[in-house]
């Protein structure tokens, strides 16, 4: 006598909610199958049966899957997390009940099973041990981006998909960097959903939708939403950001704009041509430290204020960092014009236009927000609006690369002569050096300047010993990088240029070889009772 054959488990997405919306594949399974399983809360109800109703047979054995608490509070000893585990487990152990007597069961699934849905807790107790079909559906993020009738995402744009019993915080950081995103499961948590939106500088953009496809549909601007009106099955959306009304930003395209000729002596147009801000808002300037490199060092506030802007303007290495997006004003200029730069994006803003100003590194660490304050605080910008992103300065990133060599004290210098006399550098040199600081030093050498870091090694020997680790960090987090930790009395000026970082250390300063072979600098903590 041959072993019985097991039934076939399947998964069944059955769309947004209108029946129409069902795929073939789902209705013959569901029309083949002996068993039909589904979903509902204590009330009895069930959408994804009212789904599939037209479809199911009075011979149909149903299986209801009663959730034992939803929003409710539950004396189960291990909590919600507890009452669900047993209750996925007592819902599995009836399914297999019926596979293992060879009937096929159909888990009717709203949307998509495997996409938020409650079928995949069987999915993963059960597949591995019968056949499993998993029938796709059309997801309520789809459903949703339809009826609105707007596109998600175009191009290269991301699409975010975000719970909203996320923290706060964590849906403010993600909606910030979003290109376009969903937010799901709302219901109670649409005030905080609201307020990461708001705080993100989304809310303007937001769109809720309601029951996408079902008869209660409604859609709306989600800044005019009522949050006590607000069910489970609703919706934040963010739209695709290209060809939306509020990024109608001008008629410059969007390729990036050279500077001007070889002079590199203005940012590209003229800030009179620039049409006022599309968005209704204030204009305002947001000075936006980049990082040291590429985009796994730009913090999450940064990437939504690049986003976000309507003009960027910055140095052309720098903005060649930044994407491209439709609709967005780029204006590149030289290195060395940065009065220029920040009159020209003040002057942008007080025409209504959203400036970000790209720095590299951090902007308030020898770069950009210094020169747009300045010009801030003169006559005619006085009432502009200027805030400051902070980014990964060059020196924490060379430091974290070589171990932890700021681990105590230190001074940060930049060795550039170009805005301060170098009698200034060298006096700070040697203060900070016989106060056996750790030293970051910045700007160590250029083209035209070829000499300063062979001097600042002399001053630095009158009080460090020559064995004193220096680490030298060169293009840190781009193609080039290339890390080294030298003895003070070893250090080639020639090796070191524009784009090199130099960590000088202090006479607590050690350094270690690793079993696999690398090298790290750390600076002590504790420092030692004279």
């Amino acid at each position: 006598m041959s072993e019985q054959q097991t039934g076939r488990l399947y998964g069944v997405g059955l769309g947004p909610g209108d029946p129409s919306l069902m795929t073939v594949r789902a209705v013959e399974v569901i029309a083949a199958a002996d068993v039909i399983a589904y979903h509902s809360a204590r009330h009895g109800r069930s959408i994804a049966r009212s789904i599939a109703e037209r479809h199911l047979r009075p011979d149909h054995i149903e299986e209801r899957l009663v959730y034992p608490v939803t929003t409710e509070t539950t004396d189960h000893p291990g909590g919600y997390r507890g009452a669900m585990e047993e209750f996925y487990a007592d819902a599995a152990a009836r399914l297999a009940a019926h596979l293992d007597a060879g009937r096929t069961v159909a888990v009717l699934a709203e949307g998509d099973p495997l996409f938020y849905g409650s079928y995949m807790h069987m999915h993963k107790r059960l597949a591995d041990r019968y056949p499993t079909e998993v029938i796709p559906g059309v997801t309520s993020v789809s459903a949703a981006a339809a009826r609105l009738g707007t596109p998600l995402v175009e191009g290269e744009e991301v699409l975010t998909v975000l719970p909203g019993t996320l923290p706060e915080e964590e849906l403010t950081a993600r909606l910030a960097t979003a290109d376009a995103a969903a937010v799901m499961k709302l219901g109670r948590t649409f005030p905080t959903v609201r307020r990461a939106l708001e705080r993100s500088g989304r809310l303007t953009d937001a769109r809720y939708v309601e029951r996408a496809t079902m008869n209660a549909e409604r859609t709306a601007p989600l800044a005019e939403v009522d949050p006590e009106s607000v069910p489970y099955f609703s919706m934040a959306v963010l739209p695709s950001r290209v060809d939306a009304p509020h990024a109608d930003r001008g008629d410059c395209g969007d390729t990036p704009h050279d500077h001007r000729g070889d002079r590199g002596d203005t940012p590209e147009g003229d800030p009179a041509d620039a049409p006022g801000g599309a968005s209704g808002r204030p204009g305002e300037v947001v000075v936006v430290g980049l990082g040291p490199a590429g985009p796994l060092w730009l913090t999450p506030e940064a990437r939504g204020e690049l986003a976000a802007a309507e003009d960027l303007v910055g140095y052309t290495t720098y903005l060649d960092r930044v994407p491209v997006r439709p609709g967005q004003r780029r204006h590149a200029s030289d290195n060395k014009v940065e009065a220029v730069r920040a009159e020209f994006a003040l002057d942008l803003a007080r025409r209504g236009r959203r400036v970000a100003v790209v720095s590299s590194g951090d902007p308030g660490v020898f770069a950009m927000a210094t020169a747009v304050l300045e010009a801030a605080c003169e006559g005619p910008y006085r009432e502009v609006p200027v805030r400051i992103v902070p980014g990964m300065t060059a020196a924490h990133a060379a430091a974290a690369r070589a171990g932890a060599p700021l681990g105590h004290d230190y001074a940060v210098i930049s060795l550039s002569d170009r805005l301060k006399p170098w009698e200034v550098i060298a006096e700070r040199l040697r203060a900070a050096a016989a106060a056996d600081l750790v030293l970051a030093l910045y700007n160590p050498g250029s083209r035209s300047r070829v000499w300063q870091v062979g001097k600042a090694r002399e001053l630095l020997l009158e009080h460090r010993a020559p064995d004193t680790p220096v680490v030298l960090g060169r293009d840190i987090g781009g193609p080039g990088e290339r890390v080294r930790i030298v003895r003070l009395a070893d250090l080639d000026p020639a090796q070191v240029d524009m784009r090199t970082i130099l960590l000088v250390g202090s006479s607590q300063t050690r350094t270690a070889r690793r079993g696999d072979g690398t090298d790290i600098v750390w600076t002590p903590r504790r420092y030692p009772e004279a």
